[in-house]
């Protein structure tokens, strides 16, 4: 009879521990806004990238 008793009160602080559902939250991701940049420095980049190249040539 103790046997059963200590299994009722263990099972019953066992259930009333668990808080909350056993389901996984629902985190809502943030959004995040990003601006269109323009593509005008990739040009330069360019031509500064064949400068250092020629360099080297034109110094034969």
């Amino acid at each position: 009879m103790k046997h059963i008793l200590t299994a009722v009160a263990f099972v019953a602080c066992t259930t009333a521990a668990s808080a909350g559902s056993l389901a996984d939250p629902v985190i809502e991701a943030p959004i995040i806004v990003q601006e269109a940049s323009s593509s005008s420095s990739g040009k330069v980049t360019v031509a500064l990238l064949a400068l250092l190249l020629m360099i080297p040539a034109l110094s034969d």
